[in-house]
């Protein structure tokens, strides 16, 4: 199933709706650090994070350490800067969906590391700001998962 993989991410209940949805979807869940929380089980369940034990949930230091572990992975940079819509990229089962954090999305340093055809967007009215990270890791993983026919 599909690797989800959250760049620095800062808000701990974002991450918990995150860890949720993963738990119901059957994704992976991949967390660059560092994180702007703990993962300690106090703060888990303040920040509503107790579907944790659910899922695979592993650290990375950075983010080529994660891309190192999985050379074979085909992975998707959601940028506001992506020229190809969601929706129109060709997600496979296997595939990783790598997310920002919410207070600065992903660094250039990051994404220069992608062709810009692994680069994708989600469409927004001009002059609106960013999506919320969990709304918008909701929308992509769900329209992966219809991609590859929702297997269990």
């Amino acid at each position: 199933m599909f690797d989800i993989v959250l760049f620095q991410p800062q808000i701990p209940p974002n991450t918990g709706n995150i860890i949720r949805l993963c738990a119901n979807s059957g994704a992976r869940l991949h967390l660059i650090q560092p994180l702007g929380f703990s993962l300690d089980v106090k703060s888990c369940r303040r920040a509503g994070l107790d579907y944790r034990e659910l899922v695979d949930v592993t650290q990375w230091p950075d983010f080529q350490s994660y891309r190192n572990a999985v050379p074979q992975k085909r992975i998707w940079a959601v940028t506001k800067f992506g020229p190809t819509r969601y929706d129109a990229a060709p997600i496979g089962g296997d595939d990783a969906l790598l997310f920002g954090s919410e207070t600065a999305g992903l660094p250039a340093d990051v994404t220069d590391m992608f062709d810009e055809r692994e680069k994708l967007y989600l469409p927004m009215i001009p002059g609106t700001r960013a999506l919320n990270l969990s709304n918008a890791v909701a929308i992509c993983l769900y329209d992966a998962w219809r991609q590859v026919g929702f297997p269990e």
